[in-house]
């Protein structure tokens, strides 16, 4: 198409996606900063394309150049959508995984799971809620004494023999104090809160990377939550293990399906250090493993065909083929940036689909890794979550 034709197009189409407040949409579906490793071309954009380059700034009293500069993104280069900042980066590259691994967690604190009324000289009384506490409520410290498992939780009650106690808590995030009385049971006289609480969680996730470099790995694509209260493990200590996958539930509408596997007795593969909302991260102890990809960037990624790399069987894990509908680089949750589907025959007759315990798989697409499986949807096993390598590594540099 001839230049001032092409400029003739563009022009119609950006007044007719004005009028439409269209622009505004495709705007705010931009980030405002994008890392490149070379020129910024939006690949699931391709009608976007760069119309300034600025020049490299130096900063104030240095003679070294700024590594970003702001570009201007324009429809077809003509009517202008929004300025973002490029930033240059050097492509990484790390080892994609694949396999299972176990997780074993140990939470910062006794969480609260169940209340439980207890029968006293007086009737059914329970502190726990009389003293204001709720369900997922985080107990650090009771009677002025840390509170990491239920063990010490009800040596400080005991201690109180009756006696009101002093309980720090966390709800939100955000640390909270209430005053608790324990009351005696009047079948055996001894002192109770009136709740159950949970210290540790055990589970099975995918390892998404190895960064050799640096000693980190990722996995999993989201945090481990409490499965009674929804609420995410405040980590103490955790480590990752070996998995075997001995089986799993076929996924169904409406019924998720999950791997089933056992810990074999051999040496943990890693110390858990952060339980984010992103994944699992922490410092990697066992052998290198796995094929080295480089990790794409955001703008890289498009839709169309991919694979993923996942384990239904045993330890060894196989690549399948899916397809990326939807991606979403501004999405408030991270863990729904793209929209996944399977489409591999023998993947969908094996397990329907994406199943719990496959959360973590790596996304590859044009020799790269691009994502991560987070979350299967409900009532379409064959559909599911991910979430971009680059949030991934850079969680992983934050701990490294």
């Amino acid at each position: 198409m001839p230049k001032p034709l092409r400029r003739l197009v563009a022009a119609l189409l950006g007044s007719a996606l004005l009028a439409g407040g269209t622009l505004a949409a495709v705007s705010a579906s931009l980030p405002d900063t994008f890392y490149t490793a070379g020129e910024l071309e939006l690949v699931s954009m391709p009608w976007l394309t760069v119309q300034e380059r600025g020049a490299n700034a130096a900063p104030a009293g240095s003679t070294q150049k700024d590594t970003s500069r702001n570009v201007t993104l324009a429809l077809w280069g003509v009517v202008p959508v929004k300025t973002v900042r490029a930033v240059a980066a050097e492509r990484r590259t790390v080892q994609v995984s694949g396999e299972p691994f176990g997780i074993k967690m140990f939470s910062a604190g006794a969480l609260i799971v169940a209340f439980s009324d207890r029968v006293t000289v007086l009737g059914s009384e329970n502190p726990a809620k009389e003293a204001g506490l709720r369900l997922g409520d985080l107990i650090v410290s009771a009677g002025g004494q840390a509170v990491r498992n239920n063990d010490e939780l009800a040596a400080a009650v005991e201690q109180a023999a009756g006696g009101s106690l002093e309980i720090v808590y966390l709800r939100d995030g955000q640390q909270h104090t209430c005053t608790l009385t324990p009351v005696a049971d009047r079948t055996t006289g001894v002192y109770r809160a009136g709740v159950w609480v949970r210290d540790s969680s055990a589970g099975i996730g995918t390892l998404t990377f190895v960064d050799s470099s640096k000693g980190t790995f990722a996995g999993l694509g989201h945090a481990i939550s409490d499965t009674d209260t929804g609420k995410n493990i405040t980590l103490l200590s955790g480590e990752i293990v070996p998995v075997i996958i001995t089986g799993h539930v076929k996924g169904t509408a409406g019924a998720p399906g999950e791997l089933r596997g056992e810990f074999p007795d051999a040496a943990a593969l890693g110390t858990v250090l952060a339980n984010d909302s992103t994944g699992i991260y922490g410092r990697w102890t066992g052998q290198d493993k796995g094929q080295t990809f480089p990790v794409a960037e955001i703008q890289e990624v498009t839709t169309g065909e991919a694979e993923i790399l996942t384990t239904v069987s045993g330890s060894a894990p196989k690549r399948y083929k899916v397809v990326i509908e939807r991606i979403n680089m501004t999405a408030s949750d991270p863990n729904r940036n793209l929209l996944v589907r399977v489409n591999d025959p023998s993947l969908l007759a094996d397990t329907g689909g994406i199943v719990q315990g496959m959360s973590g798989s790596p996304i590859l697409q044009n020799g790269r890794l691009v994502g991560a499986l987070t979350h299967v949807l409900v009532n379409d096993p064959t559909r599911g979550y991910g979430i971009f390598a680059r949030t991934m590594l850079e969680k992983a540099d934050s701990i490294a």
